[in-house]
């Protein structure tokens, strides 16, 4: 099922060039502008002296981490590259697929970022993480899988950090 679903994505990779270079842009580039618009959001938080929810978030970004590169070591899953016939537009050296950390980072930040500090934000960059995810599969260099493999280790990492008690020490004091 994973192969066919990349199949039936990768399998349009190499036809219109146009496309092709828009589809490297957002797998190859796309991560920076997310990593931008995510620094300008903790700044904006950070000048609000929003330190608990700044702090939430990257409670969540350190344990989506953790997360990917637990299972990066647990799974010997090669990338489609490695072992099939593609569409590689992009160069990548080879190795372990699962999960992504280009979508394992944009959708912990744009989850994080959604959950702890601006919802709308959150909602922008969650599409520029799904837009990333898709050209990765796009261009040759992950399976469908290790994109919803990153989506749910940010989601799992966004609400173990939400709905976790708090230390008494970071508590608001009332």
């Amino acid at each position: 099922m994973n192969y066919h679903l990349f199949q039936l994505i990768n399998d349009r990779a190499g036809r219109v060039d146009g496309l092709d270079d828009v589809m490297e842009f957002l797998a190859d580039r796309l991560i920076y502008g997310v990593f931008a618009g995510f620094a300008a959001i903790v700044v904006w938080a950070l000048l609000r002296r929003r330190l608990q929810q700044v702090a939430e978030v990257f409670a969540a970004l350190l344990l989506a981490f953790l997360g990917a590169q637990l299972l990066g070591h647990l799974s010997g899953q090669l990338r489609p590259f490695q072992t099939h016939h593609v569409h590689q537009l992009v160069a990548h050296d080879p190795g372990v697929s699962l999960p992504s950390d280009h979508a394992t980072a944009a959708f912990a930040i744009a989850l994080a970022v959604a959950a702890f500090l601006h919802r709308g934000w959150g909602v922008v960059l969650l599409v520029a993480a799904a837009a990333l995810g898709l050209a990765r599969i796009w261009v040759g260099v992950h399976y469908p899988g290790d994109i919803l493999a990153a989506l749910v280790i940010a989601v799992a990492a966004v609400a173990v950090v939400a709905y976790a008690p708090l230390p008494t020490f970071v508590r608001k004091s009332t």
